[in-house]
């Protein structure tokens, strides 16, 4: 399976700032090509490349007032390699975070979910996190954590995402936070979800049903959305002027469709991003 991945940021720098990108995708992800670009009036920046422990790739420049053009694209050609959980993992990814308080929603969990464990868990908070949350553009904050979706019914892709990896910590199950490309979403953005591991593995969940999980290119991981943001800046203002994303998966049309047409991803089944 073929997919193509395409970002486009259009930034204008009020003042001297440290810029931080998390657009390209994972180390890992087998790639044909893949082209990062940050210009300013037809002139390449140099970009410094940093992985974290997860996997994530930043890229991170000094830069002047004016106009910013970021480009980025890339071909995936078949899946990354599933790294399994290590010992740090299973120990971090149980711990409250800034967006995802376990310890907060942990009485509600334990009555909600108790008695629950594995596949029969995580099917159960993917469920009701689907059916007691609307998705909402605009009208959920960038600051509003898994309590505030739980208390509010309402969010967009990082606040389910959070919700989810609230629960399940809550119920003793490592849970992080995936941001990443997703082919067939609507509206089309950066997308975010849950990870779960479960019976060794590392389950995907995507409770806003608006993606397919086997078309999804993983871009960062991290406890919360405050490890994965694709635009970090430290210094001055900026300001985003245009952001365009773009995920497609190539082939027949059969391919295609089970790739990345939301309604053809069977919920029931377990899938891990390749």
């Amino acid at each position: 399976m073929q997919r193509v991945v395409r970002a486009e940021l259009d930034l204008l720098v009020e003042g001297e700032l440290d810029l931080i990108l998390s657009v390209a995708v994972a180390a890992g992800v087998p790639l044909g090509h893949e082209r990062l670009s940050l210009t300013r009036d037809g002139r390449e920046l140099a970009l410094t490349e940093v992985t974290d422990a997860a996997g994530s790739r930043l890229h991170r420049v000094r830069v002047d007032p004016g106009p910013l053009q970021l480009r980025y694209d890339a071909l995936v050609r078949g899946g990354a390699e599933v790294v399994p959980a290590s010992d740090l993992d299973t120990a971090v990814y149980l711990r409250p975070s800034r967006y995802a308080p376990s310890d907060s929603v942990f009485a509600q969990a334990r009555r909600q979910f108790g008695g629950l464990r594995g596949i029969e868990l995580l099917a159960a908070v993917d469920a009701f996190v689907a059916e007691t949350v609307t998705y909402s553009p605009g009208l959920s904050l960038g600051t509003d954590s898994a309590v505030t979706t739980l208390a509010t019914g309402q969010g967009v892709c990082r606040d389910y995402a959070h919700l989810v990896i609230a629960l399940l910590r809550a119920m003793d199950v490592p849970a992080r936070y995936v941001a990443c490309y997703a082919p067939g979403l609507v509206p089309m953005d950066f997308h975010a979800v849950a990870e779960a591991w479960i019976d060794g593995r590392w389950l995907v969940v995507d409770a806003t049903r608006l993606s397919n999980r086997r078309g999804l290119v993983r871009i960062a991981t991290g406890r919360d959305a405050a490890d994965c943001a694709f635009l970090s800046y430290y210094g001055a203002n900026l300001s985003l002027q245009r952001m365009l994303v773009d995920a497609q998966v190539e082939g027949e049309a059969a391919v295609v469709a089970a790739a990345s047409d939301p309604l053809q991803d069977d919920r029931a089944a377990l899938v891990t991003i390749g």
